[in-house]
C-alpha cells in the first residue's frame, strides 16, 4: 500500500525530434535530489503536445496524484503544447495540492507567493492567446470572402447561432480549449455546443504522432 509516502513523478513527453532524453532525466533527477524530494518515477511517451491532456499519459498522473505529490518536468512546454494546455493543468494540480517543478527557467508552482504570480501570467498570455486565434480566424474568413468563396451553413443540420462562428470554435478546440470555455465565449452551455459538434460531425482533433508503448521504469535518489 501507499500509506503516507509522497510520490514524485519525472513526466517525459517526446516528440521524433527529440535527441536529449538522458540529459532531460538528468537534470531532473538534479532537481528532485536539490529539493529531497526522493525517489522519482518516469512517466515517458511519445505523442504531440496538442492532443488533449486528458488522453495523454499526464491525465492518467493527475487522476493518480494526491495532495503533497510532486511533478518535475524539463520545461512547462513539455505538459502541452499551447498556454491554453497548460493553464488547465495548473489548474487541477493547484486544486489538488501538487507541486510542479521545471527546470528550464526554474519555475516552481507549488502554492507559494511566486506561483500565483506564474498563473496570474499565464492567464493572461492564455486570454492573449485566444483572442490571436480568433482574429486570425476571422481575419481568414474575411479573405475567403473577398476572393468570392462563398461561405454558408453546413448543409443537413438546421440552423445554429454557432455555424457562423464554426471555423472559430474548431480553431479553438484544436488549440486546447475546453468545450466549457468555447461555450460561455459563444453564449452558449457545453451541452449544447456539444450537441452541435456531434450533428455537424466536426472533427476538431489535432493530428498525432503515432504512440509508442509506454515506458516506466524507478530510479532511486
Amino acid at each position: 500500500m501507499r500509506g503516507n509516502r509522497k510520490k514524485t513523478i519525472g513526466y517525459l513527453r517526446v516528440s521524433t525530434q527529440d535527441q536529449d532524453l538522458e540529459k532531460n532525466k538528468a537534470d531532473i533527477l538534479k532537481l528532485a535530489n536539490s529539493k529531497d524530494l526522493g525517489k522519482v518515477e518516469w512517466v515517458e511517451e511519445k505523442v504531440s503536445g496538442t492532443l488533449d491532456w486528458k488522453k495523454r499519459k499526464i491525465g492518467e498522473v493527475l487522476n493518480t496524484l494526491k495532495s503533497g505529490d510532486t511533478i518535475i518536468v524539463s520545461e512547462l512546454s513539455r505538459l502541452g503544447r499551447s498556454t491554453l494546455q497548460i493553464l488547465e493543468i495548473m489548474k487541477i494540480v493547484k486544486e489538488k495540492g501538487i507541486a510542479v517543478f521545471a527546470v528550464k527557467g526554474g519555475w516552481s508552482l507549488n502554492g507559494s507567493m511566486e506561483s500565483k504570480i506564474v498563473l496570474t501570467m499565464l492567464a493572461m498570455v492564455a486570454e492573449i492567446e485566444r483572442d490571436l486565434i480568433s482574429e486570425r480566424t476571422k481575419e481568414a474568413l474575411r479573405a475567403r470572402k473577398a476572393a468570392g468563396v462563398i461561405l454558408g451553413r453546413p448543409k443537413g443540420p438546421g440552423k445554429s447561432k454557432l455555424d457562423s462562428f464554426s471555423e472559430e470554435i474548431i480553431a479553438l478546440l484544436r488549440n486546447g480549449s475546453t468545450q466549457r470555455y468555447v461555450a460561455k465565449r459563444y453564449n452558449t452551455t457545453p451541452a449544447n455546443l456539444n450537441i452541435w459538434l456531434l450533428k455537424r460531425k466536426v472533427d476538431y482533433s489535432p493530428v498525432l504522432y503515432p504512440v509508442p508503448a509506454a515506458k516506466t521504469d524507478y530510479v532511486k535518489k
